[in-house]
Parts: C-alpha cells; sequence; structure tokens
C-alpha cells in the first residue's frame, strides 16, 4: 500500500511540474517574435507535453489504486474527498487545454496574449493548494 502511495505522490509531483512549466513556455510564445524562437520554444512546448501526458496518466492509475485499498463509500465524511476529485477532474481539463494550446501555438493560431497565460498559468497553483488542503486537513 505505501508503495502504490509513494508512487502516486512522485507522479503527482512529477504531472505538476510540467503543469507548472508548460504555461511558462506559452507567456514565452505569446511575447516571442523570431522564427528561431518561435521554433525552440514550440518544440519544447510539444515535447513537454508529451512527456507529462504519461505521468499524469500514472498519476491517475496510481491514484485509483491507492483508493482501492480504502472501503470508501463516498458518503458522510467524505465529501473532501468528492471536492479532491471534481478538482483532479479540472485539472485534466486543464491538462487537455494546454494540448490544444500547444497545437494552436504549433499552426500559429495563438490569439491570446502573455498577460492572458501568466493568469492560466496559476491554475495549477490553486488547485494544488486546495487540493493538499483537503486530504490533510479534510475540512469536511
Amino acid at each position: 500500500m505505501l508503495w502504490i502511495k509513494s508512487l502516486h505522490l512522485i507522479f503527482v509531483i512529477s504531472w505538476f511540474a510540467g503543469l507548472f512549466y508548460l504555461p511558462r513556455i506559452f507567456v514565452n510564445l505569446a511575447m516571442a517574435k523570431q522564427t528561431d524562437e518561435l521554433a525552440r520554444l514550440n518544440l519544447m512546448a510539444h515535447k513537454l507535453y508529451r512527456f507529462m501526458t504519461p505521468l499524469g496518466i500514472l498519476a491517475l492509475i496510481f491514484g485509483v489504486w491507492t483508493w482501492g485499498f480504502y472501503d470508501f463509500y463516498m458518503g458522510e465524511g467524505w465529501r473532501w474527498m468528492h471536492a479532491k476529485l471534481a478538482l483532479v477532474a479540472i485539472l485534466v481539463g486543464y491538462h487537455i487545454a494546454c494540448r490544444q494550446m500547444v497545437l494552436a501555438f504549433a499552426a500559429n493560431k495563438n490569439t491570446r496574449s502573455h498577460v492572458w497565460f501568466r493568469f492560466f498559468n496559476e491554475i495549477p497553483v490553486l488547485i494544488l493548494f486546495a487540493i493538499v488542503i483537503l486530504v490533510i486537513v479534510k475540512p469536511f
């Protein structure tokens, strides 16, 4: 059980590293003007997305596996888990939205500013903050 939890946590941390860094690449892409800079940043974004996707999948697999070790009936006292799972679903949607942005930049079809991406970059930080509090504190 502890091995599964450990692997879940390792893959979550690794996935979040990608979710934190990819939007920073988007900020730079939105500000880039030179062709060689755009090509380099697009390659970085593409490779990072390809790297972080299996990490996210493994984080989800080990999370579900960890969940299977508990007798979770998801009733009274487990509302924190409902909230956590909702935030994980939002995070998966964020990951998928990042793919669309990688493709838009690659096709030179981005319409958003670097300022927009700076705010977009904060979403996984806020989600991580909430998830950690939900899991550790279990406020409800």
